[in-house]
C-alpha cells in the first residue's frame, strides 16, 4: 500500500493507495499532521511507501515521522518522469503540475492532453502524443478573484463562490458573480478553443477543488477528475521505485 502526501498552502490530504485503486483519502489542517498521521498508520499498518508533495511547508519533524515508519519519496523535479519536459525554466514548475503530467501520460497515452488544474489558481498545462510536456498557463481561480475584488478595492465585499442567474448583473453581488464565474468560465472556454485550432484531437481533463461546480458550465466536453494529482503522485511514487 502506498501513501500520497500532498500538502498545500493551509491543508494537507492523505491519500492510500492499494496498488491503483485510491481506498482513502482526507484533508486536514496542517497543525494537526502528527495526530492524523499516527491514526492512519493504525488504519492502515500495510502501508509500505509514501511519496510527499509538498507546496506549503512540512517540518523536517513531520517528514522524519513518515520517514521512520515508511519508503519516502519526496516530489522534486530531479525524479525520473515518464516526459521530455521543454519547459525553459523545470526547476520553477510547480511539483502539482509535473503529477498532473504523470497522470495523463499513464492513464492517456499517445494523445494531446490540456490538464485545467481549477484550485486557488487556474493551471493549464499542454503534453503532446509524443509525451513532450510544452508548458501551460497560471490564472487566479475563482476564490482568488472573489478575494483580490474584496481586497483591492475599497467597496466591494467578500462573497461566497455563487453561480449567477444571469450574466447581467442587477446588483452589486450579481454583478461581482457574473464578473467572477461567468468570465472564469469563458476563460476556460476560450483558452480549450485556442488549443483545439492546433490540436483537433485534444482531450481535456479538468481537475482541481472547483471541478464539480465548474464543468457542467463549459460548453466543451471535457474529463472531470477531481482525483488526478492524487493518481499522478501514486504513479510517480511507483515509476521512482522500480
Amino acid at each position: 500500500m502506498n501513501l500520497i502526501v500532498d500538502v498545500g498552502n493551509t491543508y494537507v490530504k492523505f491519500a492510500v493507495f492499494n496498488d491503483t485503486d485510491l481506498i482513502y483519502k482526507s484533508s486536514f489542517k496542517l497543525k494537526e499532521f502528527k495526530i492524523q498521521y499516527k491514526t492512519l498508520k493504525k488504519e492502515f499498518p500495510k502501508l509500505e511507501k509514501a511519496i510527499i508533495s509538498s507546496v506549503g511547508h512540512l517540518s523536517v519533524e513531520q517528514v522524519q515521522l513518515i520517514k521512520n515508519d515508511l519508503n519516502v519519496i519526496e516530489l522534486t523535479s530531479d525524479l525520473n518522469f515518464p516526459f521530455k519536459n521543454d519547459y525553459q525554466t523545470p526547476k520553477t514548475l510547480g511539483v502539482d503540475r509535473i503529477a498532473l503530467v504523470c497522470a495523463s501520460v499513464n492513464q492517456f497515452p499517445n494523445k494531446n492532453v490540456l490538464i485545467i488544474d481549477a484550485g486557488t489558481c487556474i493551471t493549464y498545462d499542454f503534453i503532446t502524443k509524443e509525451n513532450h510536456y510544452r508548458g501551460g498557463a497560471i490564472s487566479p481561480g475563482l476564490r482568488l478573484r472573489y478575494v483580490s475584488l474584496n481586497n483591492l478595492t475599497a467597496n466591494l465585499p467578500l462573497l461566497e463562490t455563487k453561480l449567477p442567474d444571469s450574466v447581467i448583473g442587477d446588483t452589486t453581488e450579481s454583478s461581482i458573480h457574473s464578473g467572477v464565474v461567468y468570465g472564469a468560465i469563458k476563460e476556460i472556454d476560450g483558452v480549450i478553443d485556442q488549443y483545439r485550432e492546433d490540436n483537433s484531437d485534444l482531450t481535456v481533463i479538468l481537475t482541481g477543488g472547483d471541478t464539480k461546480f465548474l464543468s457542467n458550465q463549459l460548453k466543451n466536453t471535457i474529463f472531470a477528475k477531481s482525483n488526478f494529482l492524487l493518481d499522478g503522485l501514486n504513479f510517480i511514487l511507483e515509476y521512482n521505485s522500480k
